[in-house]
């Protein structure tokens, strides 16, 4: 366009540009709801806690598939469709597990709203690839939720992992503890009295212990929610996030059942093998190093593999 024209088409009184055509094309198959057209799918976490599926995309899928769909819709895009049976279907979602082709799977996307403790939620939001949305303690009153667990579930310190407990402490500690959480839980009555008295909620809630309840609504692609799961769902991780991620892995499995044979035969129940490790299993030397951790992940993963 000439700049004449453009100042005519932008003088006043020119009419303004026509809105582009809209071209609406049916799909070629029958669509079906993934979600069985339901407003959320929950389970229960904890004693006050829940993860629920509240949607994803794709949503709608040709009928007789399942949102494994988008993975190998977007696989293909560079030569078309290609082969279309569920079986060459399930062997293309398999190799892109096997070789980490990671993008195809960036094409699913769940959104969750969960209610988890604050200090699940402080390590669940070391997960920087997702969109979150979370509850305001600056706009709204917390709710009188405070997790507790029972006696059973109070641990000792791991002797060998400083991030962790793994097996039961005595009774007597772990009563203690269970008491410690009743003393921090009574600030809940101060907290609300003050903010009733004008201070901040903003300021007031910094007296609530990081055992009280938060919800957010947190939403990912696939690829980054099998990056969670495989952490979150690993024996090394704090026992309460685990709940939540296979909460939500059994969320999910019903919409991407393809995915998650793969994720769990190439991920979850697979093993990763350094270059030390493949060079000791050739020589049947031990392995070359004296870090007294790397030696006792290789020895364990010896014993997976029942090599003694």
């Amino acid at each position: 366009m000439t700049a004449n024209a453009a100042n005519a088409a932008s003088a006043p009184g020119a009419a303004a540009p026509s809105a582009p055509a809209v071209e609406r094309i049916a799909p070629e198959a029958p669509l079906h709801d993934v979600m069985a057209g339901d407003a959320r799918w929950q389970v229960k976490c904890l004693d006050h806690g829940f993860v629920a599926m509240v949607d994803c995309m794709p949503r709608l899928v040709p009928e007789g598939k399942t949102a494994d769909f988008a993975i190998v819709q977007s696989a293909r895009v560079s030569y078309g469709q290609g082969t279309k049976q569920v079986s060459e279907d399930r062997g293309l979602v398999r190799y892109l597990m096997r070789h980490r082709h990671s993008t195809p799977f960036e094409m699913v996307e769940f959104k969750f709203h969960i209610a988890m403790p604050i200090f699940v939620a402080r390590q669940w939001i070391r997960h920087r690839t997702a969109n979150v949305n979370e509850y305001s303690a600056r706009y709204s009153i917390v709710p009188d939720r405070f997790y507790r667990p029972d006696a059973e579930s109070v641990r000792k310190q791991s002797k060998t992992n400083r991030q962790g407990g793994d097996e039961p402490i005595d009774a007597g500690t772990a009563e203690d503890f269970l008491k410690l959480l009743e003393r921090a839980e009574a600030n809940y009555r101060d907290y609300l009295s003050l903010t009733e008295k004008g201070v901040a909620r903003e300021l007031a809630r910094a007296a609530l212990p990081v055992s009280v309840y938060t919800e957010w609504y947190w939403k990912c692609d696939l690829h980054n929610i099998f990056h969670f799961l495989s952490l979150r769902m690993d024996p090394h991780a704090q026992m309460e996030i685990q709940v939540f991620a296979r909460a939500m892995y059994e969320l999910i499995r019903p919409i991407v059942p393809v995915s998650c044979e793969a994720f769990e035969d190439y991920r979850l129940e697979g093993m990763h093998l350094t270059r030390l490790e493949v060079e000791a299993m050739r020589s049947g030397a031990p392995l070359a190093t004296d870090n007294k951790r790397e030696i006792a992940e290789w020895e364990a993963k010896r014993a997976r593999l029942g090599l003694g």
